[in-house]
């Protein structure tokens, strides 16, 4: 299976980066134009706006997955995103579609922090100690291999969008769930559903250790300890210090965060809700948001008739999803003209089968 992040990259040629913001964007216009309808460039929120305004749809995981399914008149896609995004499209489109990423180092340190080799290990150990009714589920930021190990064990991928209903019918199903590989996501939404936290385990993959202090009878969930790498950088001090400057404020986080900041907030929700929740904000009000920056300073942009700033105003935006760029672009575009696969994701024909297993289970219950 082809993985971006071990295979050997190309180095951008110096003539993209000789070029002007102007002269790329009317190479990406231009070839745009002359690819019509063959091309589809499905494009994450968490992109930047460079990248954005080329978007022929712009959504979260959930959204994109649905609309790279449909979309069977496009030939070539462009995902601006990271590599798990540019796997799930290639699962879920025909054989004749390609899936591009424009930078193959574009990965994301929350799917590397499940690899393959680590699920199978834990899953045996697991199931070894606690039996053998254990379902694993998996948050779309994984890699195919993940997706393709909870498939062949009968589990399904869930987005920020959808975790409850996936979470409730995996409990219909089975009496303990391992859930990979945020445990943030995976804590936050069984507590909303009445699990207890004491009825929550963390499977540590590095010391590879079950952390849990009760009996194991009354384990439910069995977290896997991973996380994303922005959004562990919100802290609960962030809100106080927030109301402290306004006590009007409404706090607006994304699950990704951890439990102690989703308690102490307002609202929680995946990316779509964040911004249907800012669309509909009343006009005047004021909010701090805890999710990627790029996200958040777009709502601001978008919506003047509100106060909109970031939960933590030193933020950065996600490093791995800022790879892809206007020379990025414009390069992988002139390769898809010239016939050039380098930079095509594609999941071989054994992992996609059990790993589109797992998105279609998903997007059956959703």
């Amino acid at each position: 299976m082809f993985n971006p992040i071990i295979e050997t990259t190309e180095t951008l040629p110096k003539e993209y980066l000789h070029m002007s913001t102007n002269e790329l964007e009317n190479r990406i216009k231009m070839i745009k134009q002359k690819l019509g309808k063959k091309l589809f460039m499905p494009t994450h929120h968490y992109q930047k706006d460079e990248v954005a305004q080329f978007a022929d749809i712009m959504g979260d995981s959930l959204e994109l997955a649905r609309i790279c399914k449909e979309n069977k008149e496009a030939e070539y896609f462009i995902f601006n995103g990271v590599h798990f995004m540019a796997e799930t499209a290639d699962i879920l489109t025909h054989e004749k579609q390609n899936i591009y990423l424009p930078d193959l180092s574009a990965g994301c340190s929350m799917a590397d922090m499940a690899n393959i080799e680590q699920a199978l290990y834990g899953f045996e150990a697991l199931t070894d100690r606690l039996g053998n009714d254990i379902l694993p589920l998996t948050y779309v930021n994984s890699t195919a291999a993940i997706k393709h190990f909870v498939g062949k064990n009968g589990g399904a991928c869930v987005t920020s969008g959808n975790a409850d209903s996936v979470i409730k019918w995996a409990l219909e199903k089975s009496a303990r769930i391992l859930f990979l590989p945020d445990q943030h996501l995976g804590r936050n939404t069984a507590y909303k559903l009445g699990i207890g936290l004491d009825e929550m385990a963390v499977w540590d993959p590095i010391s590879k250790e079950l952390e849990y202090d009760g009996n194991d009878a009354d384990i439910r969930i069995i977290l896997w300890k991973g996380h994303c790498s922005v959004h562990e950088k919100f802290h609960p001090i962030h809100i106080d210090q927030a109301r402290k400057h306004d006590s009007k404020i409404n706090v607006l986080v994304h699950p990704e965060c951890t439990f102690e900041v989703v308690q102490k907030s307002d609202y929680v929700g995946s990316t779509k809700y964040i911004i249907e929740t800012i669309k509909n904000a009343p006009k005047g009000s004021k909010w701090v948001i805890g999710t990627e920056m790029n996200l958040v300073e777009r709502l601001k942009k978008m919506f003047t008739d509100i106060e909109i700033q970031s939960l933590n105003p030193l933020m950065c935006a996600c490093l791995t999803m800022n790879r892809i760029d206007l020379p990025h672009l414009a390069w992988c575009l002139d390769k898809i003209v010239q016939g050039d696969l380098s930079n095509q994701i594609k999941v071989d024909s054994e992992t996609t089968f059990y790993a589109k297993q797992s998105l279609e289970r998903m997007l059956a219950i959703v």
